[in-house]
């Protein structure tokens, strides 16, 4: 299998703005950002999506969310609020078949999201 874009930024094949970082998980600023503040957070290990995490790796899932917690408050963001959105599947919007969680934040966020 090809290596995903976001294995390529763990490997630091590709450069990225990382603002947050653990053994498991990296998180990055978004380079096509949907608001003021956009991070992604992503497992090192590949996984397509999050139907695909098997229930043994649900403490990484933990990860995850503790990761993309800490960058949100480290960018300020506990003030006035943030988003995290996990997109499965072409129809939900995904992109980049590697799991990640987007951190969105610095603008009033609408409902229902699209």
């Amino acid at each position: 299998m090809e290596p995903s874009l976001f294995e390529k930024i763990v490997s630091r094949e590709i450069p990225a703005d990382i603002v947050w970082e653990s053994e498991k998980v990296l998180v990055f600023c978004d380079i096509a950002p949907q608001a003021p503040t956009h991070f992604l957070a992503i497992p090192k290990q590949r996984f397509n999506r999050i139907a695909e995490v098997p229930d043994e790796e649900s403490s990484l899932l933990g990860e995850l969310i503790t990761g993309a917690k800490k960058a949100a408050a480290e960018a300020g963001l506990n003030q006035t609020g943030y988003r995290l959105v996990i997109n499965n599947g072409s129809d939900a919007g995904e992109a980049v078949p590697h799991l990640h969680v987007h951190i969105l934040g610095g603008r009033k966020m609408q409902w229902p999201p699209g």
